[in-house]
């Protein structure tokens, strides 16, 4: 719990007739006085020594004085102005001009009456002011004030206002002092970096009390483990608290431990991390609301993973930011050097990235599309790639979600569909006919809010109907806020282009959906393909959506069509379109091209 500064200075304390004092977090400030006189120093001392104050640091040469403020880093300095051997406005010119010094409160005493003196020192930098001869009430009131104040902006600076815990800087510092320390601390270092979604979410979709209380209850559960811990090693850095547990972030916590012992210490450390998992997974009632918080967590050792705490953080957060990755079972990672090679490599390609449509590194490929019943090519689906100038053809799976995690996804997503209508309409032109095609659309790209105007453009500038292009979606996209999805989807069904639900039956599938969004396309997910025909069970799932589709009024595509058994059976159960390697891969725009060029173009007539 941290001290109230306000409720534990009493009005005792202020007044020099007081026997008894209040115990107070400031009486232990560090105050350092510069005044040619030594009477004076000495008169203030006694006034305040009978405040309760005990350290002082006092010089009457100013010309120390700078030296003195760098070694002895005061809380609060009392600098007389006019001295002869150095004017105290030189002496504050210089520690405002002092990186370490610049932000220490300086009180400055004059006897001046008018006011130029102290809006000189105003402009330098002064703190406050006290005008000689000293009062002592007077003193005590503003050298109170001034420490109070001073220690509220430390606070500030090094507590997060909201759990009360250290924060990020402070946590710095910590790390920084305990592996400074390395000749006491016996064994290793570990460092927890813990990220609680929930934090976050809470406040962008209901409400920031609420998400706040949710923190404050999350820290004092980490705090009950940390101390309940037998790996748990106060480190106390300043004079008011260990930052053993820091808030980091919204969502981010992180926890310190020092005295980890070899392969023990760390398979303590982990089911350390298995309890701090259980204690945060705990449902937390807030009002009316019951949330159950999800966690993720990084470890890093000292010095295995690092010897900085940017190093010991870096590795940390990796590993919980992995942890936190798709396909990851465990929600526990310990940092690695693989972590910290995939990091580069990926930053790497992120920045490369950046700026490939422009540099002309894109490409798009086609797979074809085909009619069941006549096995015509009746459109394709473009699929875009990345042409790098040192790893070749990166395939999407690459580079696609990293897009998506940098904000690129929507320049390229613009890019794809641009290039799709201009290599549709360049296909027009060489009488290869109307080709219908079909663009990928990512979930940034549709709550963007400026999709359909994109796909307008496009069309327009290429001189295509709205009927050669298909917007695919995927079935996770369309849950999230079903009434927003149905507005824009209804403004690309006025525009005229066709909308399809790719990967359908591995998401949400359900009637009411469907029922809801103005589809005209279902496209069966490769997965219930794969074991056709000798699988019934798919079988009769794959007819299930065939019938559901059409009575829904759709057509129905089945994509990952690779044997002509499958093909076979999805003739049987009336399926109305299929892809897949069965025909052929997705290729180059040029190949595409002379494939059109090999078939009536009647078939793509009838399509568009």
């Amino acid at each position: 719990m941290k001290t109230d500064i306000w409720a534990t200075t009493g009005p005792a304390e202020l007044g020099t007739a007081a026997s008894t004092h209040t115990a107070s977090p400031l009486l232990g400030a560090k105050i350092m006085m510069v005044d040619d006189e030594p009477l004076m120093t000495d008169l203030i001392q006694t006034h305040l020594e009978t405040e309760g104050y005990s350290n002082f640091v006092v010089t009457n040469d100013p010309r120390r004085a700078l030296e003195m403020l760098r070694r002895e880093s005061p809380s609060v300095v009392l600098l007389d102005l006019m001295m002869p051997q150095m004017s105290g406005f030189d002496l504050l010119q210089a520690i405002r001009a002092d990186r370490t010094l610049r932000y220490t409160p300086v009180i400055v005493l004059t006897a001046a009456t008018g006011s130029e003196s102290k809006l000189k020192a105003l402009k330098l930098g002064a703190t406050d002011f006290l005008s000689k001869p000293v009062d002592s009430s007077e003193l005590v009131l503003r050298v109170r004030n001034t420490l109070a104040f001073q220690q509220y902006h430390n606070r500030l600076i090094n507590f997060d206002v909201v759990t009360g815990l250290p924060n990020e800087g402070l946590f710095d510092r910590s790390i920084e002092a305990m592996t400074a320390r390395h000749d006491e601390v016996q064994g290793s270092v570990a460092l927890l970096s813990i990220t609680v979604p929930e934090c976050r979410t809470l406040r962008e979709s209901l409400d920031e009390a609420i998400a706040d209380d949710l923190a404050k209850v999350l820290a004092r559960r980490l705090e009950r483990i940390v101390q309940a811990d037998a790996l748990g090693r106060t480190t106390v850095v300043g004079p008011e608290r260990a930052a053993s547990v820091a808030r980091l972030g919204r969502d981010h916590f992180g926890v310190l431990f020092e005295g980890v012992d070899g392969a023990e210490g760390a398979e303590g450390v982990s089911a350390l991390a298995e309890r701090v998992l259980a204690s945060l997974s705990e449902p937390v009632t807030l009002g009316l609301l019951e949330i159950t918080p999800t966690a993720w967590i990084g470890v890093s050792m000292w010095p295995a993973d690092g010897e900085t705490p940017e190093a010991l953080r870096k590795g940390a957060d990796l590993a919980a930011t992995h942890a936190r990755g798709q396909n990851n079972p465990s929600q526990v990672q310990f940092a690695s050097n693989e972590l910290n090679t995939r990091s580069y490599r990926k930053t790497t390609l992120g920045l490369q990235l950046r700026g490939a449509a422009q540099r002309g590194e894109l490409r798009l490929h086609y797979q074809p599309k085909l009619d069941v019943m006549t096995r015509q090519i009746i459109g394709a689906e473009a699929l875009v790639r990345w042409q790098h100038p040192d790893h070749g053809l990166v395939p999407p799976i690459k580079f696609i979600p990293l897009a998506e995690e940098l904000g690129l996804i929507n320049g390229i997503g613009e890019w794809v569909i641009e290039r799709a209508c201009q290599d549709a309409a360049l296909w027009a032109r060489r009488g290869l006919g109307r080709v219908c095609l079909a663009v990928n659309v990512a979930k940034p790209q549709f709550v963007a809010g400026n999709l359909c105007a994109s796909l307008a453009r496009a069309l327009r500038d290429n001189g295509l109907a709205a009927s050669q292009l298909v917007v695919e979606f995927t079935e996770s996209m369309l849950v999230d806020d079903m009434h927003a999805c149905v507005v824009v989807m209804n403004e690309l069904r006025a525009l005229g282009v066709t909308l399809s639900i790719d990967d359908f039956g591995t998401g949400y599938s359900s009637l009411s959906y469907l029922k809801r969004f103005p589809l005209n396309e279902l496209k069966i997910d490769r997965s219930f393909l794969a074991d056709l025909p000798g699988a019934s069970a798919d079988v009769a799932i794959v007819r299930t959506i065939i019938e559901l589709g059409h009575s829904l009024g759709m057509t129905v595509l089945a994509e990952g069509v690779e044997t002509a058994e499958q093909l076979e059976v999805l003739t049987r159960l009336g399926c109305d379109h299929y892809q897949g390697f069965f025909f052929s891969k997705p290729m180059s725009a040029e190949k595409f091209e002379l494939l059109l060029a090999s078939q009536p173009a009647a078939a793509l007539r009838r399509r568009a």
